[in-house]
């Protein structure tokens, strides 16, 4: 059994490697480059310079934070992956629900659509093999597919809340003659869930001939026979797909019914709370 010792000595031997002073050489090496970016804000006064340094610095202290905890985690029990899984989808519908606070519930069905899309999707993964049951597997790919589905739900949300500012006049006009609600904003929500989806969709698209994703990159690097690392990225996206799907169709169903009142109308003080 692990135990807080096990863990803070996996930290330590991981702080401490060589390899980690490299990574902030590297790191500099990017600064520079970002740097280059900054300055062309500067001189052309596009005015959000102090918001890219403000992100890249939190950036760096939390991807940093991330790698210490996970080279803890991998030593820790099996049963973990489960709290760790559960923080990172909370945080993830925290960040996401913020596209559309406007709307009354808005970070609860955030939280139910995202578990549910990226829950079944790797539940039914791990049961199929694809995903190890493992710390490094769950942690790793579990993360990735949470966080492509948090991703796909700020821009649905974003979208959304677009379309009924946009669309306002023509949903109360099919209201006005009877449509039910779920009838009248049908058109708006097929358009947010597709735009959500073409991110992913492009992904695939590009497969191969665009883009070599990262994890077929790292798998032919370690080794792996590139036939075996495109079929598993291919099953990888495939994953994000099915879980970024199953997100926006889920939070549609569930924050749909919240921008109508009990009278089955657009409710005005949400409208008005988005257009603000």
């Amino acid at each position: 059994m692990t135990t807080t010792a096990d863990a803070l000595e996996s930290f330590f031997e991981h702080a401490t490697d060589p390899v980690v002073l490299r990574g902030f050489v590297q790191i500099l090496a990017a600064v520079f480059l970002a740097f280059l970016v900054l300055g062309v804000i500067y001189v052309r006064d596009l005015g959000f310079e102090r918001e890219v340094v403000r992100t890249a610095v939190q950036g760096l202290v939390q991807i940093t934070a991330a790698g210490a905890v996970i080279g803890m985690l991998l030593v820790a029990h099996i049963a973990w992956a489960a709290v760790a899984l559960s923080v990172m989808l909370c945080v993830a519908a925290w960040i996401s629900h913020e596209r559309g606070a406007a709307i009354p519930g808005v970070f609860r069905t955030s939280v139910v659509s995202i578990g549910f899309g990226a829950g079944l999707v790797i539940a039914t993964m791990t049961l199929a093999g694809v995903i190890d049951a493992t710390m490094r597997d769950m942690i790793v790919i579990g993360g990735m597919i949470i966080a492509n589905a948090m991703q796909t739900n700020s821009l649905l949300l974003d979208r959304f809340t677009g379309e009924l500012v946009e669309n306002r006049s023509r949903i109360e006009a099919a209201l006005s003659v009877g449509a039910a609600p779920e009838r009248a904003i049908r058109e708006h929500v097929s358009t947010s869930i597709y735009a959500s989806l073409i991110p992913v969709l492009d992904s695939i698209r590009s497969l191969g001939i665009v883009k070599i994703p990262g994890l077929m990159a790292g798998m032919i690097i370690a080794g792996e026979n590139p036939i075996y690392a495109a079929q598993y990225q291919f099953a990888v996206m495939l994953m994000l797909f099915g879980a970024s799907g199953l997100t926006v169709v889920a939070n549609t169903i569930l924050v749909t019914r919240n921008v109508f009142t009990d009278a089955k109308q657009l409710d005005d003080a949400v409208l008005d709370a988005i257009e603000s």
